[in-house]
């Protein structure tokens, strides 16, 4: 059986405001823990006014306060903008609050702007080659297994648990599955930003991966866009907020969901429809028996037993009412 988990990107829907939004954020966390999905992950996103997560961390630790046994993870924490060392002292500080719960997912992005980058890193950029320094670290920070010749061999993480997080890496290229392989590393592909790349990053990342005190086997998971409705007549009505959201993401408009009632299909230009039609490979959306049905395929293609649900619709009732279809779906054989 597929497991199936949460990404949630803190998304403002239009009319609300942030206190509002990362109270959803708690109240989709304990829902979905309710409905049996595994991991609850939370997004880092910087200098924009349509998300709310910006310090995965802090989240992380209202989210597993608030729940029982979901796994809470970062989706991902940025770390080329930060010190490898720091992330692994706030990584275990939350597994020893929260024992075998929680994930550490990070990615390469630069978090940003060109300056926003450079004021996450206080204007101390690190090359973009240094990346698997880094994730080498961080796992040597976690687990005490930094070379006995390394710099930073006398410098411990504390606090000093048995059992660190799980790593984690997020990627969207070959490349990234690489490094995610040769360290031993969990790998998450983001089906929901680009899945170009993702048929043979997934067959790198089995192909070469060595076990490690992180995972003994390739672990996957694949990440996707989906709304769910009780028909795909509703799931497509639902599923045009996020359309409309993807579309001004991709022009560098603003990021609030806008209202169902403020977009008119009719006054899309033919680049736009191109341009939804494009985003749509990025996205599941139908009814139930349709969202297992395509679950079911990519789950085969990618050779992957897990995926990461996220929906970025305007109205979070309608955003329960979709995960809540998806679990009793997916999770009905269990």
């Amino acid at each position: 059986m597929l497991k199936i988990s949460v990404l949630d990107q803190a998304p403002i829907s239009k009319g609300s405001n942030p206190e509002e939004t990362l109270q959803n954020t708690i109240k989709l966390a304990k829902w979905t823990e309710s409905l049996g999905y595994y991991r609850y992950w939370v997004a880092e996103h910087h200098n924009t006014s349509g998300l709310a997560s910006s310090s995965p961390e802090i989240l992380m630790t209202q989210i597993a306060a608030s729940t029982h046994k979901i796994r809470i993870g970062s989706g991902g924490i940025l770390l080329p903008q930060y010190s490898p060392y720091k992330i692994a002292e706030n990584a275990k500080t939350l597994s020893a609050l929260y024992p075998n719960r929680i994930d550490l997912g990070f990615g390469n992005s630069p978090g940003g702007s060109p300056i926003t980058q450079k004021a996450l890193t206080d204007n101390h950029i690190k090359p973009k080659e240094d990346f698997y320094r880094q994730v080498s670290d961080l796992q040597g920070f976690l687990h005490n297994t930094l070379s006995r010749n390394h710099e930073y061999r006398l410098v411990k993480a504390g606090p000093r648990i048995d059992n660190p997080p799980a790593m984690w890496l997020l990627g969207l290229t070959e490349n990234g599955a690489k490094n995610a392989a040769q360290l031993g590393i969990g790998f998450v592909f983001g089906h929901f930003i680009n899945p170009k790349y993702g048929k043979i990053a997934m067959k790198r990342y089995n192909k070469d991966f060595v076990p490690s005190v992180n995972h003994k086997e390739p672990t996957t998971i694949i990440c996707i866009f989906v709304v769910c409705a009780e028909t795909d007549e509703k799931a497509e009505e639902l599923a045009i907020t996020q359309d409309k959201w993807l579309l001004n993401v991709g022009k560098g408009l603003g990021t609030k969901v806008q209202p169902r009632e403020e977009i008119n299909i009719e006054e899309y230009t033919k680049e736009e429809l191109e341009q939804i039609e494009e985003n749509r490979k990025r996205c599941i959306v139908g009814s139930p028996t349709t969202v297992k049905t395509e679950l079911h395929k990519l789950a085969e293609f990618y050779q992957t037993n897990e995926f990461m649900i996220i929906t970025n619709i305007y109205n979070f009732e309608d955003k329960k009412r979709s995960y809540q279809l998806i679990a009793e779906e997916m999770l009905s054989d269990s």
